[in-house]
């Protein structure tokens, strides 16, 4: 029996595993959480940090061609047919007429070879000094595309996640409708069994209940669907289950109405910050262009080793020969057929069309905010008429089913307030997540819904 007793013990224990293993596997996270998943997962933002590694490399081929170029080179020649050259017959043969054609005479050896070293160092070059300082703006504009691409993919989460949490609301409020309409369907077939209404009020309350099973049904679909979005957006594999940490309660909605009174600050946008480094970008091309008019400079050193010889082996038995040259090498640009100059107006007209871009974007901020700030007064409005209308229509499913138990009101009143309650519920959730939604777009367009530093 004691056996028997351990026995039945771990299999409840292994079966409260197994029920409760589920829980375990499901990940709960809150907004930020969720964000900050996404931040390391999302393959668009790894896409731009490829980019920014990728600038990186950039960054270092300009740096190294101010750097020292080494270059070994070996040679091996057989001359197969020897070359002939054309010397006067007197130049060999003092007493040959006159008039005696030229002697052809071979010029080379059977076999040749070389080895050396050769290092070439630039000295002085405008265009790569203006490189350097381009360097570090591109890799700025790199890093600010990364940060672009968190803005967002913060957006797409926040959104998301905010959807998955009025869904489920809904779904929540739906759940008690059904609760409370399944038990006023019961008690009005026991009063139809007893005599005292009608068949068909029995019907219409049945009828009502099959409707609202079937909405709860159509929003646990939805909140099926946000969580798959959630995932997609959070770059996490959408097999994995996971739970919202986070509930909707009551708004701060002195906060929000604070927030549509922030000041813009353009610089906040990363869009115009990283029109102010395409902006870095362009003067500098121009000093590009400018420095192409300087001379350049370049000193190279070569150190190597020949021979030639009729016989094979006598090629690498017999003495090497010593070789050197150290130069300097000066170009001085003097005309190029006007390209340069051409290339300067290109990137003038380059740079007025970033500037002009600035003063476009600066005027698309204003008006954002400007539409964000009113969708969000709107939103706080129309949520606040809308919570009146839930406590309204409340009060007349309560006043309705009194008239109705007493036997001084129809199960039509009835009926009516219940859907006039759960349309006014479905406007109510409709207009949270509007509000939550418009707080967003401020928070994008104030540039504040996501701020980190650009190096990060």
């Amino acid at each position: 029996m004691k056996h028997v007793k351990l026995l039945r013990n771990g299999l409840l224990a292994l079966a409260l595993l197994v029920s409760i293993s589920p829980l375990w596997a499901q990940a709960g996270y809150s907004l930020q959480e969720a964000i900050d998943y996404a931040l390391s997962k999302n393959l668009n933002i790894k896409s731009t940090q490829l980019d920014a590694l990728s600038a990186e490399a950039r960054i270092g081929e300009i740096r190294a061609a101010g750097l020292p170029q080494i270059n070994a080179q070996l040679g091996f020649n057989d001359n197969l047919i020897i070359q002939r050259v054309f010397l006067p017959a007197r130049f060999l043969d003092s007493s040959a007429p006159e008039n005696a054609p030229p002697i052809a005479v071979p010029f080379g050896v059977k076999y040749s070879g070389n080895a050396g070293v050769t290092l070439n160092q630039m000295i002085f070059n405008g265009s790569y000094l203006v490189g350097l300082k381009a360097a570090a703006t591109y890799r700025e504009l790199a890093q600010k595309n990364v940060v672009q691409s968190k803005v967002t993919v913060a957006e797409a989460v926040t959104k998301a996640y905010y959807s998955a949490l009025v869904a489920e609301e809904r779904a929540k409020v739906l759940g008690l409708n059904i609760t409370r309409l399944d038990t006023l369907l019961r008690d009005t077939r026991a009063l139809n069994q007893s005599g005292f209404v009608e068949l068909i009020d029995v019907n219409r309350l049945e009828v009502q209940l099959n409707n609202l099973r079937t909405e709860r049904q159509k929003v646990q679909n939805l909140i099926e669907l946000s969580y798959e979005l959630l995932k997609y957006q959070m770059g996490m594999p959408l097999t994995e289950k996971i739970y919202l940490e986070e509930k909707i309660t009551e708004l701060d909605l002195a906060e929000i109405k604070a927030a549509s009174e922030a000041v813009i600050t353009y610089t906040n946008r990363v869009e115009y910050s990283v029109l102010n480094t395409q902006g870095k970008l362009a003067e500098l091309d121009i000093q590009n262009i400018k420095s192409g008019y300087l001379p350049s400079v370049a000193g190279v050193l070569t150190y190597g080793h020949n021979n030639g010889r009729d016989e094979l082996g006598n090629l690498f038995t017999s003495r090497w020969f010593n070789n050197s040259l150290l130069g300097i090498n000066v170009q001085i640009p003097i005309f190029d057929g006007m390209s340069k100059h051409y290339r300067l107006q290109q990137a003038r007209i380059t740079l007025d069309k970033v500037r002009l871009g600035q003063n476009l974007l600066e005027q698309s901020i204003d008006l954002q905010v400007k539409q964000a700030n009113i969708n969000l007064r709107n939103a706080l409005e129309t949520l606040e008429t809308q919570r009146r209308n839930v406590e309204l229509a409340q009060e007349v499913v309560r006043v309705s089913k009194i008239k109705y138990q007493e036997g001084v009101g129809s199960n039509i009143e009835v009926i009516t307030a219940e859907s006039s309650f759960r349309e006014s519920q479905t406007n109510y959730y409709a207009s949270l997540y509007d509000l939550l939604i418009a707080k967003v777009d401020l928070s994008k367009s104030l540039g504040v819904l996501y701020t980190a530093d650009p190096g990060n």
